[in-house]
C-alpha cells in the first residue's frame, strides 16, 4: 500500500465541511464532520488509524463532544484535549480549546485508534455536543464515506475491498436465464401440475373451503381453472394465504395458467428476530415487517425486547422498567433515571427522534399480537437473563431506593470482577436473590395478559440465557451461600439453578421456555432431563465450523428440540460484503440474500437432525439507526432464509432465484420498503475501453467518473455492455441507482 503524510492525505481526501458563515445565527444546528485514515504500520507493528471530528457551528456554552462507536484504545493527539470513556461504545473529548469559541467556530479533534479501520462499522455512528451544565447540543454528523480514499480502508497491506472485475463476473453469474414464470415464487410451491389453457382470474373472489384435514395440518391446495381459483386449507391459514396470494398474483384481474398446486412448508419453526432495544424502531414498522414475515411464510416473531441497553415493553406492575430503561441521554450524575447513550442518538433522553427512546405500550403490544396472530405469526417475547439485563438491573436498582429493596437484581457490595461480551461489567442478574424471580413472575404475567387480550395463548418466552461472562458472581456473598447449601461447585452450576427456577415459574403458567444454545450447550443431563418437558425451543448460534459435532449437532441430539440459528448464514446483521462502506458487523462473516438460500439443514444439521424443527435469522441491531438500515438488511436477505425454511432440501439455481428477486422489487416499492442494491460491475474490454453491468433488468442507471471521484447524479450515463474509452485516467467509478435507490461505489484501478 502507498502510504501518504497525513497533511497531504487531508489535501488529497478533502473533507470540505462546512464551516461557520458570518450570516449564520445561533439557532444553526452545529455540525461535525467525520473521517479516517489508517495510518502506517510502525516499527512494532502497530496497526492504527486517526479518527478526525471537524465541529462547525456556535460553540460558545459547549464544553464536550461526545460521540459513539465500538471500543477500542483510543487517545488524543492535542496535549488541550481529554479523552474520557462515559460507557463501553460512548466517549467524549473534553477540551479547553471550546472555551475559546466566539459563536462561528470551528474545531478539529484528532484521536488515534488502535486497530485497523477497514468497515464502516468500527467508525462512529453519532455524536452530540454538551453544555457546561451537562444539557446536550443535538449536530448535523456527517460521515465520510471509507471508500473515497484508499487509506482510509487499506490496513497493514491488506485490501479487502470487492473491485470492478470481482463484481462483474459475480453479476455476470447471476444474470437470469429466463423471466421468472407465473408460479415461480418464494417460497416455492412443493408442486405445480399446469392443468393446459390460462384465463383471466378474478383474485378478488377467491373461494377459500375449509380442508378436511387433521387439525395443525398446513398442508393447502390452490386450484386455478376457468377463471377462477379456489383454495382449499385449514381455516387459521386463510388470511396469511390471502396475503401471499395478493403479494404474488395480485388483487385485480390477471392471467394466469390453469393449474393444481399442493403446497405445505417442511419446517414447523420459521422465524425472524428482530431487536429493538439496541435501537428502537417503533409498532408501525414492527407491524410492516409482520406484514412482509406473512408474505414469505414465515410463523414465528422471536420479539428481542429486552437486552442490556434498554427495556422496550410496558409492564404495568413495574414502571420503572420503561420510565427508566426505555430512555437513553448523556450521563449528568449517578442518580440519572436514564440509561447512558449508545449506540446512535443525540444524548436526550426526552427525545422523540432518539433511537434510543422509546417502548411499546401495553395497547401498542396488543395490537402487534393480534396482528401477527390474524397471519399465523406467532411472537414470542425475549426477556434477557441471567446476562444481558444491565437495563433491568438499572430499573430494580430505581424501585430498591423507593424503598422496595426486594426488587433488586444484583446484591449490594458485590464485588464481583467481569467483562461482559459488550465490554459490561454490571449486567448479570444475580440467582441468588429473589429479585429475579418475582421480576419474571411479574413480567410473565403482564405479557400472558397481553397475549389474551389479542386473542392468542403466549405459548412461550424466550430467557436469553447466553454470554454469561466468567467471574460474573465470584464476589457475591449471596452466592456463595447459595453454593454451599446446594453443593455447587461452579458458577455453572448456579447458571442451571436459575434456568431451572425460571423454567419451573413458567411451567406454574402453563407458558413454554425458550433460549439460546446456553441453556442447553454441555450441560449435565439430569439438568436437560428436568427442563426437557417445558422446553421450547432453542436457538444454537456459533459458527458452524463444517464439524459433525457442531454446536447444533450437540444441542439436538440432546433430544431439546433446537433452531438453526448459525451466524455466517442466517444472522442478518452482518454485512452484506467487504465493501468498507457496507454496513453492519463482520465478526461471523459476510451475509447476503444467497448465503441465507444456501444454508440447508442437511448440510449444517449434523446427527440429530431430527429435533432440529426449524430456522430463524437475526437481526440484532447495534448498527441500524433508522427504519430504512434495518429494511436494508432485512431485504433481500429474508427472500434467502424464506425460500429454505419452506423448503429444506431443493431449491432454484442462483439465476432463477435472482429471476424472482427482479420481480420482487416493485413489490418492496409498493410497501415502502428500503432494499440493499447491488454494485455495479466494472470490465476492462481492452486497452481503451471498459464496460459495465448489474445483476438486475434495464431499470437500473449507472453512472461513472473517470478523476477519482465520487459519482453522483450529474455524473456520465453507461449502459450495460456499452463500450466506453477511459483515456488516460488512473480509476474508473461507478453506482448504480435502482429506482432511486444507489448502491455502493465500485472502484476499477487501470493501473495495477
Amino acid at each position: 500500500m502507498k502510504t501518504t503524510p497525513y497533511a497531504a492525505l487531508t489535501l488529497a481526501c478533502a473533507l470540505g465541511a462546512a464551516g461557520c458563515t458570518s450570516h449564520k445565527t445561533a439557532e444553526t444546528t452545529p455540525e461535525v464532520h467525520w473521517q479516517g485514515y489508517n495510518l502506517p504500520t510502525d516499527s512494532t507493528g502497530t496497526n492504527q488509524y486517526r479518527s478526525t471530528f471537524t465541529v462547525s457551528g456556535d460553540l460558545r456554552d459547549v464544553t464536550r463532544l461526545a460521540f459513539n462507536q465500538f471500543k477500542r484504545r483510543m487517545k488524543v493527539v492535542d496535549p488541550a484535549d481529554t479523552l474520557v470513556e462515559l460507557l463501553p461504545g460512548y466517549f467524549a473529548i473534553a477540551s479547553a480549546r471550546f472555551g475559546n469559541a466566539t459563536g462561528c467556530d470551528t474545531i478539529v479533534f484528532d484521536i488515534i485508534v488502535d486497530g485497523g479501520l477497514a468497515k464502516v462499522a468500527y467508525a462512529p455512528t453519532a455524536a452530540h455536543l454538551v453544555k457546561a451544565d451537562g444539557s446536550t447540543v443535538p449536530v448535523n454528523f456527517i460521515r465520510k464515506p471509507l471508500s473515497d480514499c484508499e487509506e482510509s480502508y487499506v490496513s497493514r497491506g491488506h485490501d479487502a475491498m470487492p473491485y470492478g472485475e470481482e463484481i462483474y463476473a459475480l453479476n455476470e453469474s447471476l444474470q437470469p436465464d429466463s423471466p421468472a414464470g407465473a408460479y415461480d415464487i418464494v417460497p416455492s410451491f412443493k408442486s405445480v401440475t399446469l392443468t393446459g389453457g390460462s384465463g383471466q382470474v378474478d383474485l378478488a373472489n377467491i373461494e377459500f373451503r375449509q380442508a378436511e384435514q387433521p387439525s395443525g395440518d398446513s398442508n393447502y391446495t390452490i386450484t386455478v381453472s376457468d377463471g377462477k381459483m379456489t383454495v382449499e386449507a385449514p381455516r387459521p391459514m386463510w388470511p396469511a394465504l390471502r396475503a401471499r396470494i395478493a403479494h404474488n398474483f395480485g388483487t385485480g384481474t390477471t392471467d394466469l395458467p390453469n393449474a393444481v398446486i399442493t403446497d405445505t412448508p417442511s419446517m414447523q419453526y420459521r422465524g425472524i428476530m428482530v431487536d429493538i432495544v439496541r435501537n428502537y424502531r417503533t409498532p408501525e414498522e414492527i407491524n410492516k415487517i409482520v406484514d412482509l414475515m406473512a408474505v414469505y411464510g414465515f410463523n414465528k416473531l422471536h420479539f428481542h425486547i429486552v437486552d442490556d441497553e434498554g427495556w422496550r415493553v410496558e409492564i404495568p406492575a413495574l414502571p420503572e422498567l420503561t420510565a427508566s430503561a426505555s430512555r437513553r441521554g448523556y450521563p449528568r450524575s449517578e442518580t440519572d433515571n436514564y440509561l447512558p447513550q449508545m449506540y446512535f442518538g443525540d444524548g436526550d433522553p426526552l427525545s422523540s427522534s432518539n433511537s434510543g427512546n422509546g417502548y411499546f405500550s401495553v395497547e401498542d403490544y396488543v395490537e402487534l399480537v393480534r396482528h401477527a396472530n390474524e397471519l399465523g405469526i406467532e411472537v414470542i417475547p425475549e426477556i434477557e437473563s441471567p446476562g444481558h439485563a444491565r437495563a433491568a438491573v438499572h430499573a430494580m436498582n430505581i424501585r430498591a431506593a423507593a424503598g422496595k429493596p426486594e426488587w433488586l437484581l444484583r446484591e449490594p457490595g458485590d464485588t464481583s470482577v467481569y467483562t461482559s461480551a459488550q465490554d459490561l461489567h454490571d449486567n448479570v442478574m444475580n440467582p441468588a436473590l429473589e429479585g429475579p424471580y418475582m421480576l419474571f413472575e411479574t413480567v410473565a404475567d403482564a405479557l400472558a395478559e397481553m397475549h389474551a387480550r389479542a386473542g392468542a395463548q403466549l405459548k412461550v418466552i424466550h430467557i436469553g440465557g447466553d454470554e454469561v461472562p466468567s467471574g460474573a458472581w465470584s464476589g457475591s456473598d449471596a452466592v456463595k451461600k447459595l453454593m454451599a447449601d446446594q453443593g455447587f461447585t461452579t458458577e455453572s452450576e448456579v447458571h442451571d439453578y436459575f434456568v431451572s427456577r425460571v423454567n419451573r415459574i413458567l411451567a406454574q403458567r402453563g407458558i413454554k421456555m425458550s433460549g439460546w444454545q446456553e441453556v442447553a450447550l454441555n450441560r449435565p443431563k439430569e439438568f436437560c432431563k428436568e427442563i426437557m418437558p417445558n422446553i421450547y425451543s432453542v436457538n444454537c448460534w456459533t459458527q458452524h465450523g463444517g464439524r459433525e459435532d457442531n454446536v447444533l449437532s450437540l444441542v439436538a441430539r440432546t433430544g431439546i428440540p433446537s433452531v438453526l440459528s448459525n451466524v455466517e448464514y442466517l444472522y442478518f446483521d452482518q454485512a452484506y460484503s467487504p465493501h468498507p462502506d457496507e454496513p453492519g458487523l463482520i465478526w461471523g462473516g459476510y451475509t447476503d440474500e444467497f448465503t441465507a438460500l444456501h444454508a440447508y439443514p442437511s448440510r449444517l444439521c449434523g446427527k440429530g437432525r431430527e429435533n432440529v424443527i426449524g430456522m430463524s435469522a437475526q437481526l440484532f441491531a447495534e448498527t441500524f439507526g433508522t427504519d430504512a438500515d434495518l429494511e436494508r438488511m432485512l431485504v433481500p436477505k429474508i427472500l434467502g432464509l424464506a425460500e429454505r425454511a419452506w423448503n429444506p432440501d431443493s431449491t432454484y439455481t442462483d439465476r432463477q432465484f435472482q429471476s424472482i428477486l427482479i420481480n420482487e422489487i416493485p413489490k418492496w416499492e409498493a410497501a415502502g420498503f428500503a432494499y440493499h442494491v447491488r454494485q455495479p460491475g466494472i470490465h476492462r474490454a481492452d486497452d481503451t475501453h471498459f464496460t459495465v453491468n448489474s445483476p438486475y433488468a434495464d431499470n437500473v442507471v449507472i453512472r461513472y467518473t473517470l478523476d477519482g471521484s465520487r459519482p453522483d447524479e450529474s455524473s456520465p450515463v453507461a449502459k450495460p455492455g456499452e463500450s466506453i474509452a477511459f483515456g488516460d485516467a488512473a480509476q474508473i467509478r461507478a453506482i448504480l441507482w435502482l429506482n432511486g435507490h444507489p448502491s455502493h461505489v465500485t472502484i476499477l484501478k487501470l493501473n495495477e
